[in-house]
């Protein structure tokens, strides 16, 4: 059984530099038709190009999914005229029910569903953590995957 876990250790630290892990996450979902609300301590809007973007303590909510940064550049999109992606930088966190993740930027494409982290993502849930390079949330499914040094720790029932 020792060989067994031997063996088992040696290949997952030699496959960690290219590891990927999927996971469930309970509650982070959203609905990319609702409302987006976004404070911040400043606005700025370029009528030239099209861009807004807001900066300094900038909380971004839908539903309840609970973004926060230090700057968010808005994409509009050309044919509907509607929030097509939010672009986060400084600081990411992003907070639900049940789940808390933070990376150095975000970028959540508002019509393809996806939230992707970069940069040191970090994701907790409960006393589990899941850290990566990337981690991209599909908030239709409510899965993620990670990947770029995955690194984990599982938190037993049992403790």
């Amino acid at each position: 059984m020792t060989r067994i876990f031997a063996t088992l250790l040696v290949v997952f630290w030699a496959n960690l530099s290219w590891a990927q892990t999927n996971i469930a996450l309970g509650g982070v979902s959203a609905n990319p038709n609702d409302e987006v609300e976004v404070t911040a301590e400043t606005l700025t809007v370029n009528q030239e190009n099209g861009s807004a973007v807001f900066s300094g303590n900038v909380i971004v909510g839908q539903g309840s999914l609970r973004l926060a940064a230090s700057m968010v550049q808005v994409v509009y999109s050309e044919t509907t005229g509607d929030i097509a992606q939010l672009l986060a930088t400084g600081g990411v966190t992003l907070v639900t029910q049940s789940e808390a993740a933070e990376a150095d930027q975000a970028e959540y494409d508002l019509e393809a569903g996806l939230l992707i982290l970069t940069g040191n993502a970090l994701l907790t849930q409960g006393g589990s953590a899941l850290a990566a390079e990337k981690m991209v949330i599909d908030l239709k499914t409510g899965t993620a995957q990670m990947t770029g040094r995955v690194r984990t720790v599982f938190q037993q029932s049992g403790n």
